[in-house]
């Protein structure tokens, strides 16, 4: 699944600008530009971002930080405001809705990225976190007793003579886990795996 990204900016060359640079920046991502309250309205909607880029200065019937009050309480999202507003009232009306980052416009890649990379990175390495534990679910406790086992580095041979099993069940099992991991099987792929997520393996 997607990371969902919501920029919302009332001018398409700079909503375009900061599209493009998040693709080439980040993998993973599922970009929406709202140009108005009206396309933010129907977005959220239907939709519930993980992040939301605002601008502050829209040119319409509401800024970005009234914008934004909607949802703060209604929607679990990290919110970046970025804006050519750089007065103490608008930050301190913008701290109010605890945003975790402020970027100041005029934007370029580098001021992008200073921005937002640590937020991008943690809201991954979140998301992979919540996918690995959703496909651990799927393993039986003998599965998932082996694969703490492979996480230990521990051979074939050596699982087999512990849990007492044949290697030919224990090589069939490692087969299953790959399919319910959705691993590749050549290169130690199930391997890596594990050592990678040991962490989310109770021993």
């Amino acid at each position: 699944m997607s990371l969902k990204v919501l920029i919302v900016e009332d001018e398409m060359i700079i909503a375009r600008f900061i599209e493009y640079q998040l693709h080439s920046l980040y993998t993973g991502l599922e970009s929406h530009i709202a140009l108005s309250v009206d396309d933010v309205e129907t977005y959220m909607e239907h939709n519930s971002p993980d992040l939301v880029l605002c601008d502050i200065q829209l040119n319409d019937r509401l800024d970005g930080i009234e914008l934004m009050e909607r949802y703060a309480t209604k929607k679990l999202f990290s919110l970046v405001f970025i804006t050519s507003y750089q007065s103490k009232n608008s930050i301190d009306r913008a701290a109010a809705l605890n945003p975790e980052n402020y970027i100041i416009k005029p934007l370029g890649e580098n001021r992008l990225y200073a921005g937002t990379h640590m937020i991008i990175q943690r809201l991954q390495q979140q998301r992979n976190k919540n996918k690995a534990l959703e496909r651990l679910k799927t393993l039986t406790p003998s599965e998932l007793n082996i694969l703490k086992m492979i996480a230990l580095r521990y051979t074939t041979k050596y699982i087999a003579e512990t849990l007492f099993l044949s290697p030919y069940t224990v090589k069939n099992t490692r087969h299953r886990i790959c399919r319910k991991l959705d691993l590749n099987e050549a290169n130690n792929a199930l391997l890596s795996w594990a050592i990678e997520h040991q962490h989310l393996l109770k021993f």
